[in-house]
């Protein structure tokens, strides 16, 4: 008795009705529908655009508020002159929030 054989799917039909009654079937049949409709949902609701390579680096914090003044950058400080260098404007941004977005944009050009 092999699988493809009428009569063995006919007796495991059978034997499904007896164990889990005729009442039943439909129900895990709705649910199991149900589940391959949310897989399937979800997995097209995916971006378009992701592939498998490496994580790209994540993008700078958004600037929240004025920055304080302790912290403000001046225009003699190494860290002014590399983000002048690489085109960031630092109007109002901390000296961590312009660290992250040059880290950000150098590691993006290393990518490319």
């Amino acid at each position: 008795m092999a699988f493809d054989d009428p009569v063995v799917w006919v007796l495991i039909l059978v034997v499904v009705v007896v164990l889990f009654g005729a009442s039943r079937i439909p129900k895990f049949a709705r649910a199991l529908g149900e589940a391959k409709a949310e897989f399937t949902k979800g997995s097209q609701s995916q971006p378009q655009g992701v592939t498998s390579t490496p994580a790209a680096a994540p993008m700078p914090p958004p600037m929240q508020g004025p920055a304080p003044v302790s912290q403000v950058l001046s225009a003699d400080e190494p860290l002014y002159a590399a983000a002048e260098k690489e085109g960031i404007d630092i109007r109002g941004k901390t000296k961590s929030e312009i660290a992250t977005e040059l880290a950000w944009k150098l590691s993006k050009k290393q990518q490319q």
